[in-house]
């Protein structure tokens, strides 16, 4: 996350607790599904909200995992395996326009689903370069929030 970007966002998911286990179902041992997540506190004056899913324990750096962008302000929720209409996509560091689940080579990994709510309309295309679209997302957010879920190798 963006430390000069004020954390003012409520990310939850019915699925997990921060700081809690993943579920296997979202992992690369279940389904490789995408949680179900839930938001609120996007400032009124957002254009639009991106999701960004992420490991900082991955052994080469920072893996992402997904990142979703296009939706608009109003958006609040994601649905288990679901990508609103409309939205796009970003290759993940897998190469992917798609989500990645958990997946740590060993020990317990940390994952950051962090929700951005953005001052303008990203001029990306459905999948979109990693770099390009995370440097976007960074450059544009006025408000972020994060749910911390914990998975560990199987």
């Amino acid at each position: 996350m963006s430390a000069d970007v004020p954390s003012d966002i409520d990310v939850t998911s019915s699925a997990f607790a921060h700081d809690e286990e993943i579920p296997v179902v979202y992992s690369c041992a279940g389904q490789n599904i995408s949680p179900p997540l839930a938001w609120s506190g996007v400032p009124d004056d957002a254009r639009e909200v991106a999701v960004v899913a992420d490991d900082p324990d991955a052994p080469q750096g920072t893996f992402t995992h997904w990142i979703l962008y296009g939706m608009p302000p109003s958006t609040s929720s994601l649905e288990e395996n679901t990508v609103p209409a409309n939205a796009k996509q970003a290759k993940n560091s897998a190469g992917r326009a798609a989500y990645a689940g958990p997946c740590p080579p060993s020990g317990t990994h940390h994952y950051r689903f962090t929700v951005f709510a953005l001052d303008e309309l990203l001029d990306l295309s459905d999948g979109a370069d990693t770099d390009e679209a995370l440097d976007a997302i960074s450059e544009h957010a006025v408000a972020q929030g994060q749910l911390v879920g914990l998975f560990t190798a199987r």
